[in-house]
């Protein structure tokens, strides 16, 4: 048999226990709940039970307007209803054949300063050169990495551009005429 003492704790640990969970509730008075007023939005709309025959919720269902220049109801109708025009009233119609014109092939240039096959060495003197000014860019071809400077419309600025970078880099660069489709 348990003893007196154990019995009394287990009685204790009974009362604790049900006074946490009863006198709360008692002790509370009357619960007031709040409800938020939020609306919410319908996954689908209910289009089978509009209110009225011209009305679908908030939105009223305009007619179309008959007019005299109102479109059949199938184009076989339309086609069967319209007069076929004699040679008559055919007007030719006169077109013009209009040349294609590349004005942009002749319109920029640039300089090829080098081709490296070290990216990283040509991404290097790329950065130099924009920190000086210039235009530079790499671009990525056959294995070799490509550093060019421009584009720009203006041939005898490029061409002071290619001396002055000559004696910054000690490579000759070549001028190049700027196609914008293939650059």
């Amino acid at each position: 048999m348990a003893s007196r003492f154990q019995s009394r704790l287990v009685g204790t640990v009974v009362l604790v226990a049900l006074g946490v969970i009863i006198l709360p509730d008692i002790l509370d008075g009357q619960k007031s709940h709040y409800k938020e007023d939020v609306a919410s939005i319908p996954l689908k709309p209910d289009v089978d039970k509009p209110d009225s025959d011209k009305e679908v919720g908030q939105y009223e269902i305009l007619e179309p307007e008959t007019d005299d220049l109102s479109l059949p109801a199938s184009p076989v109708e339309a086609a069967e209803d319209s007069q076929v025009a004699s040679s008559d009233d055919v007007v030719p119609v006169q077109t013009h054949d209009v040349p294609e014109s590349n004005d942009y092939q002749d319109s920029g240039w640039i300089i090829q300063l080098m081709a490296l096959k070290n990216s990283d060495n040509a991404k290097k003197l790329v950065a130099d050169l924009q920190k000086r000014g210039y235009q530079a860019h790499t671009k990525q071809e056959n294995g070799y990495t490509r550093v060019i400077i421009g584009p720009d419309v203006s041939k005898s600025k490029m061409e002071r551009q290619l001396t002055e970078l000559e004696k910054i880099t000690g490579s000759k660069g070549q001028l190049l005429k700027f196609k914008p489709l293939n650059p």
